[in-house]
């Protein structure tokens, strides 16, 4: 269906209006199920990956650009899925910004896998993997700038992390932010939210994983002496910006961390230092 101005107040709009109100965004999404997917290439791997798009929103000159996926979403099980097409203005309007490569999916929130099973699915998989290889889980914790999360997410996915958990008061990975940051990387690492942190540390470790924090605090190893250790399972922990890891978790570690540095700097973004992490510990 092709949109226009007058329709700007329709009721089938409201999951993409008023996008601008973050507040109002961070209550009715999770309410709703619901999240953006921003971009064909993101929209392609949401899809891919399993997740359910309610609707599509697009600039009619990319549709020739998705429509086999639009073809195939449509002959899937859960029946047709409205298409609306309006000119870059009238999506300007719409949304409240200007669309990243003029395509925006409404998609269904899936139900998070609980901590044991996503624990358990992460050594399963480096057992599976071509060659046995050391497993290995990522802890974002308490990060606050979904850009941040969307680059550590890329980096996890790229370099082979096998899952993330995210701290009860971190970002939502699934934020129109975050997804566009990683490319659509958060659809392919598994991912669950944790309950109770720093007291689900024992669950990692129970598991079977030494849990490794990045900290600049007293008695850190550096990341090599780390990966000289050779850890089967491994979990990584890093802290949110500024502030680094919590009093509470840092009480709790089997490790900590330090990148070695020059120059008298003594802390990296924590998108960065989670890609070093992430290759230096690779099998």
């Amino acid at each position: 269906m092709t949109l226009t101005a007058a329709d700007l107040g329709e009721d089938r709009l409201a999951d993409y209006t008023r996008l601008t109100d973050v507040a109002l965004r961070r209550l009715l999404e999770p309410e709703r199920g619901l999240f953006m997917a921003e971009s064909s290439t993101v929209i392609r791997r949401a899809v891919a990956a399993g997740y359910r798009p309610r609707s599509f929103l697009m600039a009619p000159r990319w549709l020739a650009d998705l429509e086999d996926l639009l073809a195939q979403v449509g002959a899937g099980e859960h029946g047709e899925v409205p298409v609306y097409l309006a000119e870059e203005d009238v999506l300007h309007t719409i949304t409240g910004f200007h669309l990243h490569r003029g395509a925006l999916a409404a998609m269904h929130r899936p139900e998070l896998p609980a901590v044991a099973d996503l624990l358990a699915d992460a050594r399963r998989a480096a057992r599976h993997s071509e060659g046995p290889r050391r497993s290995r889980i990522a802890i974002f914790e308490n990060f606050v700038d979904h850009t941040n999360l969307g680059a550590a997410f890329r980096s996890a996915a790229a370099l082979g992390v096998d899952a993330v958990l995210v701290t009860p008061s971190c970002a939502d990975p699934l934020y129109r932010r975050s997804i566009r940051v990683s490319m659509g990387t958060v659809f392919q690492v598994p991912w669950t939210r944790l309950g109770r942190w720093p007291a689900d540390m024992d669950l990692l470790k129970e598991a079977g994983y030494v849990v490794a924090g990045m900290t600049l605090g007293e008695g850190a190893i550096s990341l090599d002496a780390l990966v000289a250790e050779d850890h089967q399972h491994l979990a990584l922990v890093f802290g949110t910006e500024g502030h680094g890891l919590t009093p509470a978790v840092d009480q709790r570690l089997d490790r900590r961390v330090t990148i070695p540095m020059m120059h008298g700097v003594d802390s990296l973004n924590v998108a960065a230092s989670s890609a070093i992490a992430f290759y230096a510990t690779r099998s």
